[in-house]
């Protein structure tokens, strides 16, 4: 009720309560989902009124288009200050928003120490968890006592998700171990650290990916990890909210690319007309041209279909039922292999299965259809023998469905292993391609059946 009264308030130009709130430093989020709910023009103005400290606290919080169109309306010194006292995970998101030329004008406006910190961290790839870490930690020594550490911690750390873990590094700054807060606060200053260390931590590598990073927060429960160079020596944490964010960013790409488009670049609701239909025409053009075999194939069969008419009713059927089969195998298999339960080494255990899973789904359904055709037959609802005896046509379309069945379960579980093989992406090998594939070889199935069963 709060957030709408200030919106009401913020479009009627009353920014006094917005600013009131907005000096509570436990609200950043709420804020910035307020500014997101704005016109546009209205979200920059208030932004714009906030004090610069707010603005820092805000920014990150903001999605990139507004932080983007906010950027452009604020004086150079403003956007330094901005800039310079982000998160350096935070920074980079930013900057990965950014063409090469405005890269370039941005990172002038950064001092030193964060203009060659954000270069290094841009030079890995877009999926390592180089681009997360939050180079504002600190840490300890083994030797300390643990009052001597509550100090340092109290001294030198913030106030983020990553100070519930601190981490004990060696001479060297080579990490040694972690140590949750509350270890710290159970036990008595005189102790030292190395008295309540365990010998066992958790981290990641700074050449890691997305999903070691999600897997790993996954596996241990952390809210926290270290993230270290090839020698040990911690670069940076990375925190459990972070990788969430990318986690779900990522799972979103893999959806729309598995529902048959290219994924959006900016969500949907503000993601341009054209683009869209840019970003969706694409594959329906493919899947199109690819159906278009459908109807080559059944002209191939053209003779088959004069010879028994009664074959046409069934073609819904049969292509539907291969293409939900194969759909439903390609979601199992992309997901098992996004969670590591699988990996393109395990094509002959996934084939083995799918056989077996392919043909017990295929007689379910053929033994279904078959059921269906003989109570429409025997209620005289329909007469399916005018031209052959409708047991045969019951048999036809019963091994029909076994036979596209197991083919579409096939396809659709090998399919993606075989684009993991190749170092492709497995969500590319999305349902409606899987249906549009096994559409086709369907027909091929059917007919070569019919032919056999009915001797066309």
């Amino acid at each position: 009720m709060l957030v709408q009264d200030l919106r009401e308030k913020i479009l009627e130009g009353d920014l006094s309560e917005l600013l009131h709130h907005s000096r509570d430093e436990d609200y950043p989020a709420e804020v910035s989902k307020l500014l997101g709910s704005l016109p546009e023009e209205y979200a920059i103005n208030t932004f714009l009124a906030l004090t610069g400290n707010v603005q820092i606290k805000i920014f990150s919080f903001l999605d990139h288009v507004l932080q983007r169109r906010i950027i452009e309306e604020l004086p150079r010194p403003k956007i330094s200050n901005i800039l310079n006292n982000l998160e350096s995970n935070d920074r980079i998101a930013f900057f990965d928003t950014l063409d090469g030329v405005e890269v370039t004008e941005y990172l002038n406006l950064l001092n030193d120490k964060n203009r060659l910190a954000t270069y290094d961290l841009l030079g890995y790839p877009e999926q390592s968890v180089a681009r997360l870490i939050n180079t504002n930690f600190t840490t300890v020594r083994k030797e300390w006592t643990i009052g001597q550490a509550i100090e340092h911690l109290r001294r030198f750390y913030t106030d983020t998700p990553a100070a519930n873990v601190i981490f004990v590094v060696d001479s060297h700054g080579k990490l040694v171990d972690d140590i949750p807060i509350r270890r710290l606060v159970l036990n008595e200053h005189s102790k030292t650290i190395e008295d309540i260390m365990d010998g066992f931590y958790v981290k990641l590598d700074i050449r890691d990916g997305i999903d070691e990073a999600i897997q790993k927060f996954k596996e241990y429960d952390r809210v926290a990890l270290p993230v270290t160079n090839s020698n040990n020596v911690v670069m940076g944490v990375v925190t459990v909210d972070d990788v969430i964010d990318e986690a779900e960013e990522k799972d979103t790409k893999d959806m729309q690319q598995f529902g048959g488009l290219e994924s959006l670049d900016l969500p949907y609701v503000k993601t341009g007309f054209f683009t869209l239909i840019q970003k969706r025409a694409g594959w329906l053009i493919i899947l199109f041209l690819s159906e278009m075999l459908t109807a080559t194939a059944m002209q191939h069969f053209q003779l088959e279909l004069d010879k028994a008419l009664v074959l046409t009713m069934f073609l819904p059927l049969i292509m539907s039922s291969g293409g939900n089969s194969g759909s439903q195998a390609a979601t199992l298999i992309i997901r098992a292999m996004a969670l590591k339960e699988l990996s393109a080494r395990d094509w002959w255990y996934v084939m083995r299965r799918e056989i077996f899973s392919g043909l017990t789904l295929g007689i379910i359904l053929g033994t279904i259809g078959f059921i269906r055709i003989a109570i429409w037959q025997q209620l005289g609802w329909y007469n399916y023998g005018v031209q052959y005896n409708w047991i045969f046509v019951g048999l036809t379309v019963s091994f029909s469905l076994i036979g596209i069945v197991l083919w579409g379960t096939l396809s659709g579980s090998m399919i993606p292993m075989l684009l993991k093989r190749l170092k492709l992406d497995p969500a590319t090998s999305s349902a409606p391609f899987v249906a549009t594939l096994v559409d086709v070889t369907g027909l091929i199935i059917y007919f070569t059946v019919a032919a056999i069963v009915l001797h066309l």
